[in-house]
């Protein structure tokens, strides 16, 4: 009897946000569920399973976010852009809310022009 191959475990981030700026340069309000960039120097592949333990500025708690991988930012990109990948939160209550409190900090920098890590 032949093995199948194990489907390979999404790999765990802690990302801990200290500050509103930082949170506003890595947040993805493009993304209809949000997301949020993750700097890494792994390489993944869009589409890749990822979990992400989020820590927001000014909040002792931990937010789990089950996620995809919706773009990678390479080595060396053009612009001095920090390596790593867009994780896409998924389409969940969970989500919703995380999202909603991440606009609440951002608040009226969401309307911003400043540049972020993400597009």
């Amino acid at each position: 009897m032949e093995k199948t191959p194990a489907t390979p475990r999404p790999s765990v981030m802690q990302l801990a946000i200290k500050e509103k700026a930082a949170l506003y340069a890595a947040y993805i309000p493009l993304f209809a569920e949000g997301g949020i960039f993750v700097p890494s120097q792994r390489d993944y592949q869009l589409g890749d399973d990822v979990y992400v333990l989020l820590t927001l500025p000014d909040d002792p708690q931990r937010y789990p976010v089950a996620g995809r991988v919706a773009w990678v930012t390479p080595a060396r990109a053009s612009g001095n852009r920090v390596q790593g990948i867009g994780v896409r939160f998924p389409k969940d209550e969970k989500s919703v809310q995380l999202k909603v409190k991440i606009e609440q900090i951002l608040g009226t920098a969401l309307g911003s022009e400043k540049p972020t890590q993400t597009v």
